[in-house]
């Protein structure tokens, strides 16, 4: 089902967690890999891991992001966007230029990927973004990543129309056993999986591979346009 030979995957947030298990999911199933980070040791690592080619990236970055596009090699069959994660500050405390800024990047810079995978991928190939999941409920710090996680379903379903026959998607994911989520929870990381595995219908953690695979089907799947997905282990069925 997910065969990708003769492919050019694109991975932007490729040198970690769910973007770097995409990147080696994809090399698996025989693409061509160029992968985007904001680390150069991490993207270092990841591109002599995967063969691939590698160029630094900062999503609000417009004139780098433009660039970036315009120099990639054509065709190009799938873009993957990745993130660097959700900012969490009570509405109290809240820094606004840090909110402008992150809603820049994770909002209008979800719009100009798009408007620059409009041109430069195939027709039927395919572009997915990954989101999370803190607009199905309220909480306290959670304002800013669930503005941004509420508006990416309506970019990706307007942008599904407006650019057909490329197909976009997106996955919304709850919980994921990553590095990012450990350096943000820090010495609670533990009793946090723990939670998880007494609580989740799947009686496990999600990790990085579980959305990978769901990313490679979107990529494969020539019926799937204009959705996000939840990849939460139960999450939301949880009172």
């Amino acid at each position: 089902m997910n065969d990708l030979s003769g492919s050019t995957v694109v991975v932007i947030g490729g040198s970690s967690g769910i973007g770097l298990e995409t990147g080696r999911q994809a090399h698996t199933a025989g693409a061509k890999l160029i992968l985007t980070g904001r680390d150069q040791g991490r993207l270092d690592a990841a591109r002599d891991e995967l063969g691939a080619l590698a160029a630094t990236l900062v999503l609000s970055d417009t004139e780098g992001l433009r660039r970036f596009f315009t120099e990639l090699p054509l065709p190009v069959d799938h873009v993957l966007v990745g993130g660097g994660g959700p900012v969490y500050a009570p509405i109290l405390e809240m820094d606004f230029d840090q909110a402008r800024s992150v809603l820049d990047e994770h909002v209008l810079g979800s719009l100009r990927i798009a408007r620059e995978c409009a041109s430069r991928v195939r027709p039927g190939g395919s572009l997915t973004y990954i989101t999370g999941t803190h607009a199905r409920r309220p909480g306290v710090g959670l304002s800013i990543a669930a503005v941004a996680a509420a508006a990416l379903p309506a970019i990706v379903a307007n942008a599904a129309l407006e650019l057909a026959p490329m197909r976009v998607n997106a996955i919304a994911a709850g919980f994921v056993d990553t590095p990012l989520s450990a350096h943000l929870l820090g010495d609670e990381i533990e009793s946090r999986r723990e939670q998880l595995r007494a609580t989740l219908p799947i009686r496990r953690v999600v990790g990085p591979e579980d959305v990978a695979a769901l990313a490679l089907h979107l990529m494969t799947n020539t019926a799937l346009t204009g959705a996000t997905y939840d990849v939460d282990g139960g999450q939301q069925l949880i009172p």
